[in-house]
């Protein structure tokens, strides 16, 4: 008897992309939505290069990453090829990085202060590239967690608009674990509707379908996708 091979247990990465793409068009049936108007956005953070082509294979061109410098490993030399290709940032960025992040990703998805607003309209400049901005809300107001709070984030929008000239084009949100997604969710979905913004980055491998009922636009998937994480890759 051949032994089984343990990379094939279980279901496959394209297997995956599958299911979670059916389940997406679903929710948005019952949501009365175009399936069209949900863009998969699939979590790449830590994952290996075989994860990657897998899922490239797929069809899949819309990736988030959480770090600059792990996004550089996985995406700069792949670029060439992949002119199709959208990269966002969503994990926190450091003002200091923003001049290598302007350079790779297409859309930033985390700004949280007005600082970073004034280091990310300095890197355009710099480099010539403009990737399009989303404001982070911390709905749930947690001290450990990025993103402005809900009273703020008008005024944040306002001054990365019309005093930074960023290219502000919706919010995103990460509603606290314990608790139920939903309200974040809508007030997310009011702070965009009063600002005129169009783009919701929201739901996750676990609520997901609850974002698409919501009004997201966005959703980030990882571990549906690729499986459970695997362990950060160590800087070259």
């Amino acid at each position: 008897m051949t032994a089984s091979n343990p990379a094939s247990i279980g279901p496959s990465i394209h297997d995956r992309f599958a299911a979670v793409r059916g389940r997406i068009a679903q929710a948005c049936i019952k949501a009365g939505r175009d399936p069209v108007s949900v863009i998969l956005t699939a979590v790449s953070k830590t994952q290996p290069p075989d994860s990657l082509e897998a899922a490239l294979a797929t069809g899949q061109r819309v990736f988030g990453e959480n770090r600059v410098q792990e996004a550089q490993g996985h995406w700069a030399e792949r670029r060439a090829a992949l002119p199709d290709l959208e990269l966002r940032l969503i994990g926190p960025l450091q003002t200091n990085k923003t001049v290598e992040a302007v350079e790779l990703f297409d859309v930033i998805e985390t700004l949280d202060r007005e600082k970073l607003a004034v280091a990310l309209s300095a890197a355009m400049k710099k480099t010539g590239r403009r990737p399009r901005v989303l404001v982070q809300v911390n709905t749930g107001a947690e001290p450990q967690k990025a993103g402005v709070l809900p009273a703020e984030a008008d005024a944040l929008i306002a001054a990365a608009r019309d005093i930074h000239g960023l290219s502000v084009e919706g919010l995103m949100c990460i509603p606290p674990a314990d608790e139920a997604p939903e309200p974040h969710f809508d007030l997310l979905a009011e702070i965009a509707a009063r600002n005129g913004l169009s783009v919701l980055s929201m739901g996750m491998s676990g609520d997901y379908e609850t974002a698409i009922r919501c009004g997201a636009t966005h959703v980030r998937v990882g571990s549906a996708l690729f499986g459970e994480r695997n362990t950060p890759l160590k800087p070259s």
